[in-house]
Formats: C-alpha cells, sequence, structure tokens
C-alpha cells in the first residue's frame, strides 16, 4: 500500500512554490507547521503576510511587462479590494507596497480615517468607493473629500448618487461611474444589478457633470464577477466596456482612467492552472488597440484585487479529535471545530480548498469524510476539486494527525462573522499571524485568542 505522501506526489506536480515536506511534516511557504501547532494548538486560523506582498509585487510585475512590451502609455494602479478582509494585518501589510483602496460600504472610510492617524494613506492616496450608497457611506465619502481627501472618488452607482454630493461636498471633487455589465451567460439575470446602464451613461455626464465646476469625471468602472478569464464572455463586456470610454472620452476631456473590476483567481487546487502574465498581457493589448482604432489617449488602467491579494495567506487546520465507522462504507474523521463557521463558502457555495495532512506524511492513506462539531448535517468536507473523495493517513487512535485547509485568506472571516456568535456557539479559533524577514527567519504572533464564552455571554445579553 502506498504512503500519503506516494499519492500526492503521484497525482499532483509536487512540491510546488507554496508546498514541501520535510521529515514527515508539511511546510506551508517555507513555514514549518508542526512547530506552530505545538506552540498554539487547534483549532487555528494562520495568516502568511509576506503573500499578500508577493501578489502585489507579482501583479504590478505582470503589468509592467505588458506596458513596456506594446508601448502603452497609461499608468497602472493597484488597489486592495478590503472587503476581501478588513483586518488591520492585511491593510497593513499591503500599504507597504504603496498600494491604493477600494471600498463598497460606510464603515470601510472609518478604517480610512485611523488608517490615515497612523501614517499609513495620505491625502494622495485614491479610495475608489463603489457599491450602492446607502446615507451613511455617502456622508462619509463627502465628509472625507471635504477634509482634504482629493483623491477619494465616489463611483456612482445610480443616476440620483451625485444629488447628495451636489448638496454636501463643498470642495471641487472627481468622481466615477460604474457600468451595469451584462452577466456571464448561465447568470440567472441578463445584467448586473449593480452600476448604471450603458445607454444612460452618456446622458448622465451631460446632464449632471459636463459644464459643473464642482464636478470632474475621472473613471469609468466595470465588474464581472468570473473575474479576469480567458473567455468570450470576459472579452466581450471588456471590448464594450473600453469603447464606451472612447466614447466619452471624446467629449470629455477629463476622463483619464478606467477600473477594470473583477478579480484575478486563487489557487484553490493542487492542479491549478492560470497564466497570469498571459491574461493581463491580453487585458493591455485589448485595451490599447480598441483606443488606437478610436484615434483616443490610452487610459490609466486601475485594478481592485481583493482574494487575490489576500487568499492565499490564509489556512485553517484542525486536529482530528476522533474516527467514527459509521457504516461498512462511511469512515468519518471529526475535526475539533466547524466547516460552517471557519470555512462558510465551503458549505454555503461548495467552494473546495488545499486540503492536505500536516503530518504523517509517511503513513498509508485511505478514504474518509471530514465532519465538523456543529448539529448541522451539512457541516462535512467529503471532497476535493479534483477528486470526489477525500484521502488522509491511516492512524491509530493514540497517534495525532493535524489537516490544514489552505488559501483560505478571503471572506472566510467576514462571512462566517468573525467575533460573533456562531451555529452550536463554536468558538472563533486562534488567529495567528506568520512574517518571515529578509534572512529567512520566521516568527509568530498571537492576533487573536480562541472565543471565550464571557464574550457569547455578553453578545447574547447575559452580561
Amino acid at each position: 500500500m502506498l504512503e500519503y505522501i506516494d499519492l500526492i506526489e503521484q497525482t499532483f506536480e509536487f512540491p510546488t512554490e507554496e508546498f514541501k515536506v520535510v521529515d514527515n511534516e508539511l511546510h506551508f511557504n517555507g513555514v514549518p507547521l508542526m512547530p506552530v501547532i505545538e506552540q498554539y494548538g487547534t483549532p487555528l486560523k494562520i495568516s502568511y503576510l509576506p503573500k499578500i506582498t508577493q501578489h502585489i509585487q507579482k501583479a504590478r510585475g505582470y503589468f509592467q511587462k505588458a506596458f513596456e512590451k506594446y508601448g502603452y502609455t497609461g499608468k497602472y494602479t493597484y488597489c486592495y479590494c478590503t472587503k476581501s478582509s478588513h483586518f488591520r494585518f492585511v491593510l497593513e501589510e499591503a500599504l507597504k507596497n504603496n498600494i491604493h483602496i477600494e471600498t463598497s460600504s460606510a464603515y470601510d472610510i472609518p478604517i480610512i480615517r485611523e488608517l490615515y492617524n497612523r501614517g499609513l494613506v495620505t491625502k494622495d492616496t485614491y479610495f475608489l468607493c463603489n457599491g450602492y450608497k446607502r446615507p451613511l457611506y455617502a456622508q462619509y465619502i463627502s465628509e472625507l473629500i471635504n477634509d482634504g481627501f482629493h483623491n477619494c472618488i465616489p463611483i456612482l452607482d445610480n443616476l440620483t448618487e451625485i444629488d447628495y454630493y451636489e448638496q454636501n461636498i463643498k470642495v471641487n471633487c472627481q468622481v466615477g461611474i460604474r457600468i451595469a455589465a451584462d452577466e456571464e451567460p448561465n447568470f440567472e439575470f441578463y445584467t448586473s444589478r449593480l452600476g448604471i446602464r450603458y445607454n444612460e451613461i452618456i446622458d448622465l455626464y451631460k446632464k449632471r457633470i459636463e459644464g459643473r465646476a464642482k464636478f470632474s469625471l475621472k473613471t469609468l468602472h466595470f465588474f464581472v464577477n468570473t473575474g479576469m478569464k480567458d473567455t468570450a464572455y470576459y472579452w466581450n463586456e471588456l471590448a464594450k466596456f473600453v469603447e464606451l470610454y472612447c466614447e466619452l472620452k471624446k467629449i470629455c476631456p477629463e476622463l483619464d482612467s478606467i477600473d477594470i473590476g473583477g478579480g484575478l483567481p486563487i489557487k484553490t487546487s493542487m492542479q491549478f492552472e492560470f497564466d497570469y502574465e498571459y491574461i493581463i498581457d491580453q487585458i493591455v493589448e485589448n485595451i490599447q488597440y480598441i483606443c488606437n482604432e478610436q484615434d483616443v489617449p490610452m487610459p490609466d488602467i486601475f485594478t481592485e484585487f481583493g482574494s487575490f491579494t489576500v487568499g492565499e495567506s490564509g489556512a485553517v487546520i484542525y486536529s482530528i479529535l476522533d474516527q467514527k465507522q459509521q457504516n461498512d462504507k462511511e469512515l468519518w474523521y471529526m475535526v475539533d471545530s466547524s466547516f460552517i463557521t471557519n470555512l462558510p463558502d465551503a458549505w454555503g457555495l461548495n467552494q473546495k480548498y488545499i486540503m492536505l495532512s500536516i503530518n504523517h506524511w509517511n503513513k498509508r492513506y485511505h478514504q474518509v469524510n471530514l465532519g465538523g462539531l456543529t448539529c448541522d448535517s451539512m457541516d462535512y468536507y467529503n471532497s476535493e476539486a479534483h477528486s470526489s473523495v477525500v484521502f488522509l493517513p491511516k492512524i491509530d487512535d493514540e497517534e495525532q494527525l493535524y489537516v490544514g485547509f489552505f488559501h483560505t485568506g478571503a471572506y472566510q472571516e467576514s462571512l462566517g462573522g468573525y467575533g460573533g456568535i456562531q451555529h452550536c456557539l463554536i468558538p472563533a479559533p486562534k488567529h495567528v499571524l506568520i512574517q518571515k524577514d529578509a534572512e529567512g527567519n520566521v516568527s509568530t504572533e498571537l492576533f487573536a485568542p480562541e472565543q471565550d464564552s464571557e464574550s457569547m455571554l455578553k453578545i447574547l445579553g447575559y452580561r
């Protein structure tokens, strides 16, 4: 019978940039995980912060290479989409790279204020304010602009949003317009609920922006849920968008940029293959070609990468509490927390992550189901992206096995209600930050302890 390491090496190209095995124990981005587990215990969330910087620099490098290849005359600006993860440590790491920020709701703005007070952003930083604006969000945006944040740009999501800014912004300001892109062909709806219809964009500009001293149109924005992919759907939506930019640019000289929303995918499988360099190369070439055909200057390009920035930095680690043979075919490994609460996308969207054993790589393997601790029948994980089953090392009852889910750094805390009340009162796990200095020395920091009963009692009204 083959060992677990044989299964992985025969199934995938292994080791990888992120994963290798030393003495039958898994290393994640060069960090041995067993010492981290021994220090902090499980269940455990970890964030490997250098990955954030690596991805920012990777994307910048691809755009720079494409700009040089085609002689592209616009500039590139990397924005971080905060809704992927609002945590302080994420923003602090990302902002080391002189990036800018895209927001989606009112309470992003107090975060910007706090970052400014800490000296991490300036009044020159771009803040692209997307989303449908409830009154408080519009108020906070207006106050930010009135306080001198001249690159805070509200992206208009409907025809009347600008009315609030007309009444409440006291200085000249830049605005953007979000275009309601067509949804992908297999989606339930034809057109995005967000943004303004193509046939209303020009009229909005002429009636509400053109000739008004207070407003200047800085950027056009579009977003496709599929992200940047080599599909006919994506290239068609991008082409329509750039053609509209060209049409509007001819009557709006101050328009100088586009925000090509929709992110780059991250590795959620060991079999992941995606040519980042090719996609970015083609995006730049297509934009340049259409602009040259229309005889308009090439726009500056903004991107708003969220999951791509932070997703591959995260991991969730469980202990196997028990083995339960529930019938002749189904063996359950019970983890010491929950999938519903810790990895809500795995439950709600059937999202798959890279799942690997942390230890016992020299053991034989067998098929198992992974079960969480809530009473919900859906609290399980029993298949991988590449397979309809899960294989893990076979262990004796007295042996301790640890299992990791990787590249979980985007959305899971916010969707799971971090720090709040979870299903069956499953506590939020410890969260550990991992850094690595220039010499390769690894350091860890406890960001948050495991949630305790007192915090739950307070939330529930018992304290």
